[in-house]
């Protein structure tokens, strides 16, 4: 009898972890999956670009700028909002790094002036969000015209040359290369560590994860859902500021279009690595490892020897493929029941 009772029991045991750890981890197993993929199909069509170490370095140089403010977005889109005036703040805060800077005034005062527009920024827009209940689509879509405005009449329309015998300290902080690798990549990594950490290891990235999924439930459990909305678009807006530093940093010069070029892979980053536009659910690694598949599209196209019009054709089919499979994933693991005994 108990015999037979053995097996009955093992084969229980043994199927719990599978839908379990598909269930938990299935958005960043399937942009992995995805990126692994299109990595593959990269090398067999242009072995001599995507097996020298040269390209991996140009997509460690160019791909944070727009990674950078797409991490701190996922904790604006997990709470079911979405911020699309990020690269007017990306501008904005360097154009005030720049003039606290060219007026005299020591370099960190003018990284702190640059850090605090950008915070400001984000308050702004969590607090129009979050206290009077504005859709974010809409008023993001306002205040990027503000903060871009307020950059170009402080600007003048002009830029800022940032050379090496004036910003030397600076160009190290965003340009450097230790032990040969791209500090800008050191640094996303760095971010999204900071960043996994707050978000799934702290009560307010717990929080974050409620007010995304249900905010009316999350304020019955005593969730300030208006301070969770604002502090998310705050982390956004100082992300955009560092980004906006690095990509000026990078080029020796302040443009006062910085930014703009910055907001469609910025967003695609987020939804490709598994952040639901519904809110509730995202991994800011799954939108670090979106990142680097986006920024090497581009080139992948171009080295296989494809029309470089293919691009953006590639670019929609990924990231359309990729969110239809997450979501049909996601939707079989709902159903499908967990055993836990």
């Amino acid at each position: 009898m108990s015999a037979e009772a053995v097996p009955t029991t093992k084969p229980k045991s043994n199927a719990i972890g599978a839908p379990s750890i598909l269930r938990r981890h299935g958005s960043q197993l399937g942009i992995l999956g995805v990126g692994l993929a299109m990595w593959l199909a990269f090398v067999v069509m242009a072995p001599t670009v995507f097996l020298d170490i040269d390209i991996y370095k140009a997509f460690a140089e160019s791909t944070p700028f727009f990674a950078i403010p797409a991490l701190a977005l996922t904790f604006v889109v997990i709470t079911g909002e979405i911020d699309l005036s990020f690269p007017s703040v990306m501008a904005l805060g360097t154009a005030a790094f720049c003039q606290v800077s060219e007026a005299g005034f020591p370099q960190w005062l003018g990284l702190m002036a640059g850090f605090a527009t950008g915070a400001a920024c984000g308050w702004l827009n969590g607090a129009l969000v979050s206290r009077l209940s504005i859709p974010s689509l809409v008023i993001t879509i306002g205040t990027s015209f503000l903060y871009r405005g307020i950059e170009l009449v402080m600007q003048n329309g002009t830029g800022v040359p940032l050379t090496e015998e004036k910003y030397a300290t600076m160009l190290q902080i965003f340009t450097g290369q230790p032990f040969g690798v791209p500090i800008q990549t050191l640094w996303a990594v760095a971010f999204t560590g900071f960043l996994w950490v707050l978000l799934n290891r702290t009560r307010f990235g717990a929080h974050v994860f409620l007010v995304g999924d249900n905010p009316t439930s999350a304020r019955l459990m005593g969730v300030n859902v208006v301070s969770v909305k604002t502090w998310c678009f705050v982390l956004t807006g100082l992300f955009a500021v560092f980004s906006g530093l690095m990509t000026s940093f990078v080029g020796n010069y302040f443009w006062p279009t910085t930014g703009d070029g910055a907001l469609l892979s910025s967003i695609a980053s987020v939804f490709l690595g598994g952040t639901s536009v519904f809110g509730g659910t995202g991994t800011v690694l799954g939108t670090l490892v979106a990142s680097y598949i986006i920024g090497a599209i581009n080139a992948g196209i171009v080295s296989a020897g494809v029309n470089a019009f293919y691009t953006q054709l590639v670019f929609g089919l990924v990231i359309v493929v990729s969110v239809v499979l997450q979501t049909i994933i996601e939707r079989r693991l709902q159903r499908r029941p967990i055993i836990t005994n």
